[in-house]
């Protein structure tokens, strides 16, 4: 009995409290970071519009979402008269938690992933496709006119965008040749992807303000015309759900950039100097630098029209990365120009 005991625990219950252990050291601090973005975000605006921003919960207003926090758990959830009470609450958490289940696949050092799968870009298609549900879910389940308009027109612009999103990263694929994110990171030994392939850089900073429905994209909260978009009819933690998980797919979209175009983990120079710095902290600095892009964008651009929003992906966007993805393959096919994934350095 023993030993059948040992067996089990060495076969399955041991590799299982790895990846539980592995799973919380993740997910716990990028909770605290959703958390600590409201701050800085609040922080970074009221310094770009000479205002303090939260100042008086703590020291430097440091005890502010905490604070939002204990707020919210305290008010009531209020579930609409017709309202499809199931999908109604399971709306916000499936967004949420998908929001976390991305960040599987994502590497933040060298080994440091939970799963270092092969198609882990797939992987992450295949999350960011079911983020639609979530929001549909809410607007139909609120059984509220204003909910459900707002649920399509989010659902419409995300679809949209995705698609240009999915071609720059065709784009960065091609000058791979793996779907492994790891692989993706050690291509850009030599030199970052941001390099060659700017102008996609551009538009997938551009797409995933749209992805995120961030400014000067939130087109969703149309607070003028929808009252609030889908999220319309929830109050308490239920808002507070969908509200952490836009900031948590702001962080993830801001690792997947890093990821893609700024190396990852990789310092900018290899250099005894730079090499000294831990991996991790080189990619949260490039996380916080593109986090910071978001902040400095809603702080300087006005909304636009959904008219223009719509022709931007559909008409510039989409036509612009087909042509850069036709450009890519002529001249890795001409010139052999691709990164060696065993090596990291560009052949």
């Amino acid at each position: 009995m023993t030993e059948l005991f040992m067996g089990l625990w060495s076969s399955y219950g041991f590799p299982l409290l790895i990846i539980l252990f592995k799973i919380m050291a993740l997910v716990l601090p990028l909770i605290i970071c959703v958390a600590y973005l409201t701050y800085f975000e609040r922080k970074v605006i009221g310094y770009m519009q000479l205002r303090l921003g939260p100042n008086t919960v703590g020291p430097f207003g440091l005890f502010q979402p905490f604070a939002d926090a204990i707020k919210l758990m305290h008010k009531e959830i209020i579930l609409p008269t017709a309202a499809s009470s199931f999908i109604f609450i399971m709306a916000p958490i499936l967004t949420f938690t998908l929001s976390l289940v991305a960040w599987a696949v994502i590497p933040v050092g060298a080994g440091l992933v939970i799963s270092n799968v092969n198609v882990g870009v797939l992987y992450l298609f295949a999350i960011s496709s079911l983020g639609v549900y979530g929001i549909i879910m809410a607007g139909w389940a609120s059984n509220s006119k204003y909910a459900f308009l707002g649920a399509l027109r989010s659902a419409a612009q995300m679809i949209s965008y995705e698609v240009s999103i999915g071609v720059v990263i065709a784009c960065v694929l091609l000058c791979v040749g793996s779907l492994n994110l790891t692989d993706v990171v050690m291509a850009q030994k030599k030199i970052w992807f941001v390099i060659p392939l700017m102008p996609m850089f551009v538009v997938f900073i551009i797409s995933i303000l749209a992805e995120t429905n961030r400014a000067p994209f939130d087109l969703p909260e149309a607070e003028a015309e929808l009252v609030a978009g889908y999220n319309v009819e929830y109050s308490s933690m239920t808002f507070a759900l969908f509200f952490l998980g836009e900031y948590a797919n702001m962080i993830l979209m801001s690792a997947l950039t890093t990821i893609l175009f700024l190396g990852g983990w990789l310092p900018p120079f290899q250099c005894s100097f730079f090499s000294m710095i831990p991996g991790v902290v080189w990619f949260a600095a490039k996380v916080a630098f593109v986090l910071f892009i978001f902040l400095w964008v809603r702080a300087t651009f006005p909304r636009y029209r959904y008219d223009q929003l719509m022709r931007l992906g559909w008409k510039v966007f989409l036509p612009l990365t087909l042509l850069w993805l036709v450009i890519t393959a002529t001249v890795i096919k001409l010139t052999g120009w691709t990164a060696s994934m065993s090596t990291g350095v560009l052949s």
